[in-house]
C-alpha cells in the first residue's frame, strides 16, 4: 500500500432518448490543490434532467429508469418517455437536518426477482440522529416502495446534523457494506462499542455474518468491518480486483482514499494530514501516521470535499478504462484518477467551469458517466470525453 507522503496525487433505449434532451458543450479542468498537479482536460456534458432538490444518489433500473434520492426525503423515478415522477410513496421519514436526510440508494443483487430497493438515511430519536438502512419492494407500477423495513441503525445516535456517511455497496457474495460517519464526534471512530466512524458488513437481510472480524469480541459491535473513518461519502468495489475502496472527508485537508480490509484501523482521529477548521491541530492526532493504523492509497493536502465514487469499466471510452471517478463538493468538479493496480498514476479535473458541487457519480449501463449536482435545483448530467462527440 502506498505511503501517505508519496500518495497525493449496448446503450439502453432510455439513454438514447436522453441524448436528445440537450446539446452537449465542452468544459476544461483547472489546476489542483494536491501534491501532484492534475492534467488539464475537457469533457462533453449533456444535461439529462433538472429541477431536483439536493439530489444525493442514483441507481439504474434494469428497464432503463433511474431512481434518484433527494436529501429532503424524496425518492424520484426518471423515465423517458415519462420524465421525472412525483415522489414515490413508502419512503421512511428522514431527519433532513444539516447534512442529514435521504442519502444513498442501491438495488438488491436479486432485484429482477425480489424488487428490493435499499435506502440509507438520517433517522432521529427526537434529539440526535444517526444513519439507518432499510429496504422495500418497488411496486409493479413503480409508484412506491412496499413493506419498507429497517435493517440497520447506527447506535448510539450522536449527530446534530453532521457526518452521516453513508454509501451502500453489495459485494456480489451476499454481503452489504455500509459506510458510516463519526457524527462529528471524533473519538467515537476509535471506539469499537459504537458504530460511528465505521464500515459495517451485513448480510442482505441485515443480519451479521459470523466471520466479521469483531464477532464474539467483548466490547465490540459485531457489525464492524473496519474503523477509524471520519465521514466516508464514497465507496465502490474495484471491478478488477474485487477490493472495497472508500473515500472520506478529512477536516481542513487530508481527504483520502482507503483500501478497506477487515479489522483494520484507518486512523481517524489519531492519524491525519488535516487540521481543525480553526487552524489548530486535531487534539487527538499523533501526526500523519500512528502505530497500528493503515495508510491511505491516496490523499489530498487541500480537501476537494470528495463524495460519490465509481470505477470505469466500460468499453465505450477506452481512454477512461482503468480509472476511478470521484465527485468533489468544495472543488465543484469531477475528479478522474488513472490507476496502475492500486497505485494512482494520474489525476484529471473535469467540469470545473460548471461550478457545480458533484455529489454522486456512477457508470451508466450505456458506458457513459452520470453525475448528480448537489443544489436546488440540482441536475443529472451525462459526461463523456470531449473528443468522443457523445
Amino acid at each position: 500500500m502506498q505511503s501517505r507522503t508519496a500518495a497525493s496525487m449496448r446503450a439502453l433505449p432510455f439513454f438514447v432518448a436522453l441524448t436528445a434532451l440537450a446539446a452537449a458543450f465542452s468544459v476544461t479542468a483547472a489546476p489542483a490543490g494536491a501534491a501532484q498537479e492534475p492534467l488539464s482536460v475537457a469533457a462533453r456534458v449533456t444535461p439529462v434532467v433538472g429541477g431536483l432538490d439536493h439530489p444525493w444518489a442514483m441507481a439504474f433500473l434494469p428497464d432503463g429508469g433511474v431512481l434518484i434520492t433527494e436529501r429532503p426525503g424524496n425518492l424520484r423515478l426518471l423515465r423517458t418517455p415519462g420524465g421525472l415522477s412525483k415522489p414515490l410513496t413508502g419512503v421512511p421519514k428522514v431527519a433532513a437536518q444539516g447534512q442529514g436526510g435521504l442519502l444513498d440508494v442501491a438495488l438488491s443483487p436479486d432485484f429482477a426477482k425480489d424488487r428490493y430497493v435499499y435506502l440509507s438515511y438520517a433517522e432521529s430519536d427526537g434529539s440526535k440522529s444517526g444513519t439507518a438502512v432499510g429496504r422495500g419492494r418497488l411496486s409493479d407500477d413503480a409508484t412506491g416502495l412496499q413493506d419498507f423495513k429497517v435493517l440497520f441503525r447506527q447506535e448510539p445516535k450522536l449527530s446534530s446534523g453532521l457526518h452521516f456517511g453513508s454509501r451502500l455497496v453489495f459485494d456480489g457474495k451476499g454481503y452489504l457494506f455500509i459506510s458510516l460517519g463519526e457524527n462529528n464526534q471524533r473519538p467515537t471512530a476509535q471506539e469499537l462499542g459504537k458504530l460511528q466512524g465505521k464500515v459495517v458488513r451485513l448480510k442482505v437481510d441485515g443480519s451479521v455474518p459470523a466471520d466479521n472480524p469483531f464477532v464474539g469480541k467483548a466490547g465490540a459491535r459485531p457489525e464492524i468491518w473496519s474503523y477509524g473513518h471520519r465521514n466516508p461519502q464514497g465507496m465502490a468495489l474495484n471491478p478488477w480486483t474485487g477490493a472495497l475502496w472508500e473515500n472520506e472527508h478529512g477536516p481542513r485537508g487530508g481527504d483520502e482514499i482507503n483500501l478497506v480490509q477487515p479489522g483494520k484501523n484507518y486512523g481517524w482521529p489519531l492519524a491525519t494530514y488535516g487540521i481543525n477548521y480553526s487552524g489548530e491541530p486535531i487534539p487527538e492526532a499523533r501526526g500523519e501516521t500512528a502505530p497500528g493504523t493503515e495508510q491511505p492509497l491516496f490523499w489530498w493536502a487541500k480537501s476537494p470535499a470528495i463524495s460519490g465514487m465509481a470505477f470505469y469499466n466500460a468499453d465505450r471510452f477506452p481512454a477512461w478504462q482503468k480509472s476511478v471517478f470521484i465527485g468533489a463538493l468544495a472543488n465543484q468538479n469531477l475528479i478522474r484518477l488513472t490507476l496502475d493496480g492500486n497505485r494512482v498514476v494520474g489525476q484529471e479535473w473535469l467540469l470545473v467551469d460548471r461550478k457545480s458541487r458533484i455529489r454522486d457519480v456512477r457508470q451508466g449501463p450505456d458506458g457513459y458517466v452520470y453525475v448528480l449536482t448537489d443544489a436546488s435545483p440540482g441536475q443529472l448530467l451525462r459526461v463523456a470525453p470531449a473528443e468522443s462527440g457523445g
